[in-house]
């Protein structure tokens, strides 16, 4: 695998192995948000784009991608989906600034996990990165499933155990509970053609500042 690219911003393409189950997006009351997480209606959105208040949904211009670059966010119903396409087999990069900005920060040490409604053609990776440690392959990261093409719904645990790193990237010189501290984006990437459609991302214990 080519040494990681990077943006303006210093994000690298990523993949990981771990594999998780996927729940349908009917699943009954099980699938509520863990105890205790305040939630994000609607009426919680952000005056701007936004999904459960994240604003900036942005393709990196790393790989083939549609759009190339700039914002994800399109109008969907009553709020907005975030969407973009993989072409050809390359590296591409989707990132997530859960702060709403690039310098923005958040602690995640007492969140249990995010729930993401989702479609994908095929499988994709997911990375959680660090202020501190925001350029360089050594991430941890996870993998996310195909869905087929069909929207479900999954929680994916801030369980040190459902996260994982690459050996030909390197290991992180540093905790997984550390980058929970000052969480700085969760990057999307993905080396096959595939089309992708967000439509939630709600993090346990977290409500994102709108800008």
């Amino acid at each position: 695998m080519p040494a990681p690219r990077r943006t303006k911003a210093g994000i690298p393409v990523l993949a990981a192995i771990s594999v998780l189950l996927l729940a349908p997006l009917s699943a009954p009351a099980a699938q509520a948000a863990p105890a205790g997480h305040p939630g994000v209606s609607v009426q919680d959105e952000c005056s701007t784009p936004s999904i459960n208040r994240l604003q900036k949904w942005l393709a990196s211009g790393e790989g083939t991608t549609v759009p190339p670059t700039g914002s994800l966010l399109v109008p969907e119903g009553d709020g907005y989906a975030a969407k973009i396409v993989f072409q050809n087999n390359e590296w591409h990069v989707a990132v997530v600034w859960l702060g709403n900005q690039f310098d923005a920060q958040a602690d995640l040490s007492h969140s249990t996990g995010f729930w993401l409604t989702y479609s994908a053609d095929d499988d994709f990776y997911v990375q959680l990165r660090p202020a501190s440690h925001w350029s360089g392959g050594d991430k941890w990261l996870t993998r996310i499933p195909s869905t087929g093409g069909q929207l479900v719904r999954k929680f994916f645990p801030f369980d040190p155990d459902a996260w994982t790193w690459l050996p030909e990237l390197g290991q992180p010189q540093y905790s997984f509970a550390s980058a929970l501290t000052e969480a700085r984006g969760l990057v999307f990437v993905g080396k096959t053609p595939n089309s992708l459609d967000f439509r939630e991302l709600l993090i346990d214990g977290y409500q994102p500042p709108c800008l």
